[in-house]
């Protein structure tokens, strides 16, 4: 399984939400690529950066600490928030991101995602599927579409997309443990995918459940903040290794 911490940036500090909630912040490091270079000490070679300002402003907001954070490090950054445009995956790209995650435009301009997943191609374009009450949401979670995850994922996954992130959004940083039934299900259905679960991971044995249940990778970072995962117990247990990208 592939650990991939993460950062998520407001006012380019290091937060995180509750469930996504923008009132429910809490600032954790004043510096993103401080705690990026930490993460690159121990061993780590993925990276999830989540500009929460750009997702909420519909456009991206924080590229100069994506700019500090590839700079200071080797880590492979897939980069997500407010990712609406063509200058605006171009910014990414040339901030250094070596992926980038996309979830409202596959839902609300999906000519655009399609024309991005054959320019840029498979490996540099991660779909994101955030769900709430079982409907993709879009817009930093402000909003349900009308879309069905499994439906929503088959689209994509036949015309090409190989990388999925989804986000059980009623377990994003809550710590109390990750839709793991979820996860399986896509798994299921979608046996050749590379999926990256993410939210409500607490501790290791949550890594070990979804481990346990086939996820190859997993994005996880109010539990390593909180001080809830032992990184060096965690890297002991599962050895770094690079995502078959």
């Amino acid at each position: 399984m592939q650990l991939i911490p993460a950062i998520d940036i407001i006012g380019g500090q290091c937060v995180r939400l509750t469930k996504g909630d923008y009132a429910q912040k809490t600032v954790y490091r004043d510096s993103p690529a401080e705690v990026a270079t930490e993460f690159e000490a121990l061993g780590f070679q993925r990276l999830h950066v989540v500009d929460l300002d750009g997702a909420k402003s519909k456009h991206i907001v924080n590229s100069a600490v994506l700019s500090e954070i590839t700079s200071r490090t080797h880590l492979t950054v897939d980069f997500g928030g407010g990712i609406k445009t063509d200058a605006d995956i171009e910014a990414a790209f040339a901030a250094g991101a070596a992926m980038v995650t996309v979830g409202s435009i596959a839902v609300q301009q999906p000519e655009l995602f399609l024309r991005w997943l054959e320019r840029y191609g498979a490996e540099r374009l991660i779909l994101g599927a955030d769900v709430r009450n079982g409907k993709v949401s879009i817009n930093g979670w402000k909003e349900d579409s009308s879309e069905d995850l499994l439906p929503f994922l088959k689209r994509y996954i036949d015309a090409g997309v190989r990388h999925v992130l989804c986000t059980e959004i009623s377990k994003d940083g809550t710590l109390a443990g990750p839709a793991t039934a979820l996860y399986r299900s896509i798994m299921e259905a979608y046996p050749d995918i590379q999926l990256i679960a993410s939210g409500g991971v607490s501790c290791i044995e949550d890594i070990r459940a979804l481990n346990s249940a086939g996820i190859p990778a997993v994005v996880f970072g109010k539990a390593i903040y909180e001080g809830r995962i032992n990184l060096h117990d965690l890297i002991a247990e599962f050895p770094l290794e690079p995502l078959n990208l």
